[in-house]
C-alpha cells in the first residue's frame, strides 16, 4: 500500500493518495482544485486515479473531488450521513457509517462521525496485503493531533443557531463510540494541522494514534470519567475566530464547485491595457509584494495579498467573488509567481484572474498613508481598529481600540464607521495590509499603525 500526505502550508489542509500497487489504483481523499500533484503522484508510481472522496462539506477550502473526477474519470463518493440538511447537490455514491470502498487488497471503511458536522466520514483503512485488521484512520476534521475539530463552526460561519451545543455532544458520543473503540496501534491521520481555524490547539505532528491521543490528548480525561459536561465547557472555550468567506465555500462545497478544467497560462499583459481596464472599473488590482514594499508604492486601489505561504487564506479575507465578479490582475515578478499564486486563490474559489503585469509604471499609483506609535494619540482618528483574532486582542491591546479579525472585516464593514478615518493595526503588519487594502476598496478611509501592535508595545515600553 502507498500512503501519501499531501500538505498544504497556506491552509494548513491535509489530503491524502492512497494506492494499490499490486493493482495500479488510487483513491483521493480530500484533494484540493489545484489537482496537477495528485495527477503527478499517480504516474510517478504508474497508478490510476479510480476514486475520490472527502471527509465532510468542507469550510474552509474548496473542495478538489469534482475537480480531480472530472479529470481522471474517478468515481466520486460523499457522505450521505448527517440527515436532510447535509445532503450533497451533486452527483456521486453515498457513503454511510460501514460502507465500503475497495481498490485491489485495500479496503476503506467509512465511520459516521458527527460533532464538526453532521454529516461527517472517517475512513478506516485495511492493507489486505499485510494484515486482516484496519491499521489507518483518515479522521478529516473530527480528530487532530492533540485537538478536535471545533463544534461551533456552523454557527460562525454557516449562519446556525446554537448548533455547537449538539455538535459538542456528537463529538463527545463519536470519540465514546467510535475513537476509542479502535485499537491503540491504529494510525491516525487528521485532516489539519497547526495554523487551521478548524480547532483551537493543533498540534503540528503529522499524524498520531489512537492511543497516543487516548492518553495524552486534552479531552482523554472527560472521556474516561464521562464526563460531557466538562467536555463540552473546555471544547467550546476560546475557539478562534472563524474567517467569513468560510460560509461561502460552504455553500459552494455542498452544491457543488465549478469544474475548471485544464486552464491555460496565465497572460502577461501591458500596462496599457490594464490601466484602460482600470479607469474602466472592469478589473481589479492584486498586488502580490510583502506590505513593506506596497508601503512605499503601489497601484490606487489595489488589494495587498502577499504571494507565498498563506495567499489562500489572505485571498479569501480580501475578495468576495460572490459580491465582485470584476476580473484580478495580479502584480508580479514574473510568471511563475503569478501562476503560484493563482493555484492558491482557487483552493478559496478566487478562479477569475485575467493575467498578470510586472510592472505599475504607467498605472494610477498610491501610497498608504501610515501613522507612527508615537503620533498615534494626538491622531484624529474615528476608530481604532485590532484586526488579528479575539484571543490576540483579549491577551493585549491598544486601550480604546476595536477589535474585528481581518478575515471578517470585508463581509462586517457596517460596524465600521463610514465618515472620519480608521487607523488599523495587527500584530506585525502582514494582516493588516491584507484589511486595509480591502477596507479601502470598500471605501473606507484607512492609516495603518506603522509597527502594528508590535511597534506600538514597544514604543510604549521605551516609554513607560
Amino acid at each position: 500500500m502507498l500512503l501519501e500526505r499531501i500538505y498544504d502550508e497556506d491552509l494548513a489542509q491535509a489530503s491524502y493518495f492512497i494506492g494499490c500497487q499490486a493493482k495500479g489504483e488510487a483513491i483521493v481523499v480530500d484533494a484540493r482544485r489545484d489537482i496537477q500533484i495528485y495527477q503527478d503522484l499517480a504516474a510517478k508510481n504508474g497508478m490510476k486515479i479510480v476514486a475520490v472522496t472527502e471527509t465532510h462539506i468542507h469550510a474552509d477550502y474548496l473542495s478538489g473531488t469534482r475537480e480531480l473526477a472530472a479529470a481522471t474519470e474517478a468515481a466520486i463518493y460523499v457522505s450521505g450521513e448527517g440527515g436532510e440538511d447535509w445532503q450533497y447537490g451533486f452527483e456521486g455514491e453515498r457513503l454511510f457509517d460501514q460502507s465500503t470502498v475497495k481498490l485491489g487488497n485495500i479496503t476503506l471503511t467509512a465511520l459516521h462521525t458527527p460533532g464538526h458536522t453532521p454529516e461527517h466520514l472517517s475512513f478506516l483503512i485495511t492493507d489486505g496485503a499485510f494484515a486482516e485488521h484496519a491499521g489507518f484512520l483518515l479522521s478529516g476534521d473530527f480528530v487532530f493531533s492533540g485537538d478536535l475539530g471545533r463544534p461551533d463552526l456552523l454557527d460562525e460561519a454557516a449562519g446556525g443557531i446554537d448548533t455547537r451545543f449538539a455538535g459538542a455532544h456528537d463529538l463527545f458520543v463519536s470519540l465514546k463510540e467510535k475513537f476509542l473503540t479502535l485499537p491503540d496501534y491504529v494510525q491516525v491521520y487528521p485532516g489539519h494541522g497547526a495554523g487551521s481555524a478548524c480547532g483551537k490547539a493543533l498540534g503540528a505532528i503529522p499524524s498520531s494514534t489512537v492511543g497516543y491521543e487516548r492518553n495524552f490528548a486534552w479531552w482523554g480525561p472527560y472521556l474516561e470519567t464521562d464526563d460531557e459536561a466538562g467536555f463540552v465547557e473546555v471544547l467550546l472555550d476560546g475557539q478562534p475566530d472563524a474567517h467569513a468567506y468560510f460560509g461561502r465555500m460552504k455553500r459552494e462545497n455542498r452544491v457543488g464547485p465549478a469544474i475548471m478544467g485544464e486552464r491555460a497560462p496565465l497572460a502577461e499583459l501591458s500596462t496599457e491595457v490594464v490601466a484602460a481596464a482600470l479607469a474602466a472599473d472592469e478589473i481589479g488590482i492584486v498586488d502580490t509584494r510583502h506590505h513593506s514594499e506596497v508601503h512605499v508604492g503601489t497601484v490606487a486601489g489595489a488589494l495587498n495579498i502577499p504571494a507565498g505561504n498563506k495567499a489562500a487564506s489572505f485571498g479569501g479575507w480580501a475578495v468576495d467573488p460572490a459580491t465582485d465578479q470584476r476580473p484580478l490582475v495580479l502584480l508580479a515578478p514574473n510568471s511563475e509567481t503569478a501562476t503560484e499564486m493563482w493555484d492558491h486563490l482557487i483552493r478559496v474559489g478566487i478562479d477569475n484572474v485575467a493575467g498578470y503585469v510586472r510592472t505599475f509604471d504607467g498605472l494610477p499609483a498610491f501610497t498608504p498613508q501610515t501613522v507612527a506609535p508615537a503620533d498615534l494619540a494626538e491622531f484624529d482618528s474615528a476608530m481604532v481598529l485590532d484586526v488579528r483574532n479575539k484571543t490576540e486582542h483579549l491577551a493585549g491591546h491598544i486601550p480604546g481600540s476595536v477589535q474585528l479579525n481581518a478575515g471578517r472585516v470585508l463581509w462586517n464593514t457596517a460596524e465600521l464607521p463610514t465618515d472620519g478615518i480608521i487607523v488599523s493595526y495587527c500584530q506585525s503588519g502582514v494582516r493588516n495590509s491584507v484589511a486595509a487594502s480591502s477596507l479601502r476598496r470598500a471605501g473606507h478611509r484607512v492609516v495603518e499603525l506603522e509597527g502594528s501592535y508590535a511597534g506600538w508595545s514597544a514604543w510604549e515600553t521605551q516609554n513607560a
